[in-house]
């Protein structure tokens, strides 16, 4: 099982990452908005095949017609892991 980081680990995890991410309780959040619904749902489903890749699906919500919030937590260990920082990292990374 994947072993939870502490506060200072997530806030230094945090620090690494682009201005969109922010510690929401026991998981990472990202809210993007788009130029249209296409762009929003071609940006989901980038994330979902990375996702998949890594075998670690976060929480994903299309709402408005353009915007995507992104919720990560590892719910075998009650909170952020490694994993998550590593898949906020990857989607960071998509272009």
């Amino acid at each position: 099982m994947a072993e939870r980081l502490d506060d200072q680990q997530v806030e230094e995890g945090l620090a690494t990452l682009a201005g969109t991410w922010s510690r929401a309780g026991d998981a990472l959040v990202s809210e993007s908005q788009h130029a249209n619904f296409e762009a929003a749902l071609a940006r989901l489903n980038a994330i979902a095949a990375l996702a998949e890749q890594a075998d670690h699906h976060p929480d994903l919500e299309l709402h408005g017609w353009n915007k995507l919030r992104v919720r990560l937590t590892t719910h075998s260990a009650g909170g952020i892991t490694a994993a998550d920082l590593a898949l906020a990292t990857a989607i960071d990374e998509l272009v």
